[in-house]
């Protein structure tokens, strides 16, 4: 498991039976890639389930959702991949914007997240982008094809395309990027999709391929102990998260300006 989770939930309930209820969810029969998420037992009531990957986030809003409605507790649920940290709780179905930490709530109801003794405050809160570069892909084809998807036109600023050589580079602009790579991939089978997730200092760093909306491998930095996908050492030829950036065309700026 990464050091970090890119989403989590809080929550009582048997540890057994909870990762049984997160796998049959995300899981089916016939998935190979290997479990990306782990139950971590709590000193009390509560425990964390915790996932690292980036195509299951979202999905702890409705895990917490159900699993408020079997407990008088609320129920918890934090989302990484958010500018800043989305913590919400839940009870009895019913969902409310937390303003806490997402690593003092944990500590608080004794179920320190992972890397939470070993991260800064200050890179605990940071947000990772995703930035993706879709080769054989322009501008025009990806505003078009997004629209359609969305059934109206794109609200000015949503994203920000961005025509170079070597394909469309592609970022979130308001609201994040919400799928936007995945859905391009999936719709425009042509064609080859690398998004790149990672913090503003680059130390957390992930490179996913897709094509057909599927990935293939992924870089990750730091390595993940349950990859979703084949490892990949390299990317373009390129080991280095400012190496695979520039040759993938996407101005490492475009991270740290958000």
């Amino acid at each position: 498991m990464s050091r970090i989770p890119l989403w989590a939930i809080l929550t009582p309930g048997e540890p057994a039976r909870l990762e049984s209820h997160v796998r049959d969810a995300l899981m089916s029969d016939a998935d190979e890639r290997a479990p990306s998420f782990e139950v971590i037992s709590g000193s009390g009531r509560y425990h964390a389930i915790v996932g690292t990957d980036l195509r299951d986030v979202g999905a702890e809003l409705q895990f917490a959702e159900d699993l408020s409605l079997q407990f008088e507790e609320p129920v918890y649920s934090i989302n990484r991949a958010t500018d800043p940290w989305l913590v919400m709780s839940f009870r009895n179905g019913l969902g409310e914007v937390e303003d806490v930490g997402p690593e003092a709530l944990a500590k608080s109801l004794g179920c320190p997240l992972p890397g939470a003794d070993t991260t800064s405050e200050r890179s605990a809160r940071t947000p990772l982008l995703t930035v993706a570069l879709l080769e054989g892909v322009t501008a025009e084809e990806a505003r078009r094809t997004l629209e359609e998807d969305l059934g109206e036109p794109l609200p000015a600023g949503r994203y920000h395309f961005k025509d170079t050589p070597r394909g469309l580079v592609l970022s979130g602009g308001i609201g994040g990027m919400n799928f936007a790579d995945i859905i391009l991939s999936e719709r425009l089978s042509h064609a080859t999709v690398y998004a790149v997730t990672a913090s503003p200092r680059l130390d957390i760093f992930f490179v996913t391929r897709m094509r057909g909306g599927e990935g293939i491998e992924q870089f990750a930095r730091p390595p993940q102990d349950f990859p979703p996908y084949q490892i990949a050492n390299e990317v373009k030829g390129e080991n280095s998260p400012e190496r695979i950036l520039a040759a993938l065309g996407i101005p490492v700026e475009w991270f740290q300006n958000g």
